[in-house]
Parts: structure tokens; sequence; C-alpha cells
């Protein structure tokens, strides 16, 4: 398994570095918005105000400017929610959760998906992955529970 520390890993997990939020194509990033509509119904989005650098990057450039988990992460001088000590809580609640959780979920809406609108939209969403990973290597859980991820 790849590290979490060699990719771009938000705060809450989510794989940052798949998003196309962090694209500077605004093509790209409306492909993104037109999708989330789609199938998970978010009408706040735009090409121009989801444009990202990642919840870790230096400035105030999210596409979830609405995220609880983000601020409170950074106020604590946490690299990953994962290493709090009231892990998980309300702000992190709804941001765990697993790509084929979601699929499965949504499946009346999704059956059609295709698979450019599933990369732009779905696939970074896959925080627990991560999220045990990090808890392992924090021994909050026993290192034989990734070989179950």
């Amino acid at each position: 398994m790849t590290k979490i520390k060699d990719k771009m890993i938000g705060y809450c997990g989510y794989n940052c570095y798949l998003c196309a939020a962090r694209s500077d194509d605004i093509n790209l990033r409306q492909k993104m918005v037109d999708a989330w509509r789609k199938y998970l119904g978010h009408e706040i989005y735009t090409a121009e105000n989801v444009a990202c650098d990642g919840c870790k990057g230096k400035g105030d450039k999210i596409a979830d400017k609405s995220c609880k988990a983000r601020p409170c992460a950074r106020e604590k001088g946490l690299e990953s929610c994962a290493l709090c000590n009231e892990f998980p809580c309300k702000k992190m609640s709804h941001l765990m959760g697993t790509t084929s959780g979601l699929l499965t979920f949504l499946a009346p809406k999704m059956k059609d998906i295709t698979e450019e609108e599933f990369n732009l939209c779905v696939q970074q969403w896959n925080s627990m992955p991560n999220l045990v990973e990090k808890l392992v290597e924090e021994g909050k859980l026993p290192p034989f529970v990734l070989n179950r991820i």
C-alpha cells in the first residue's frame, strides 16, 4: 500500500491528488461540477469557485469552503483528522466514506455514470483507507487491519 505521505491526502482522508478541482483547466473543472450536480445534487459549485490547491495548500483556494474539518485540523496543527483525540467527530462523520460505499448508496442515480464522470467526481472520495492507514501508523489500530481494507 502506498504511504499517505507519498500522496496529497486531505485532513479528512480524501484523495486530493485525484480531484479535478486542482486542475488549471476550467473546462475540466466544469465537467466535474456538472457531474457533481447530476449525480450528487451539488448546486453551489461552479468551475470558478471550485478551483482548489488541496486543503493542505498554503492559501484559501479550496473547493469546499463550508468544510468544518479543515479549519479544525489546521487550528489544532494536525496532519490528519485521524490524529485528533476527538476523532471521529461531527465535523468528520459525513466525510468518512469509500468510493464503493458512495456508488452503492447512490446506485439508482449512478447506474449510468460514465468512466469520465466517475474519474472526475467520485474517485477522490475514498477517505476510509487513508484514515485507517493513518490510525495504524499512529498505533491507534493494529497493523493487520491494513490487509483488510
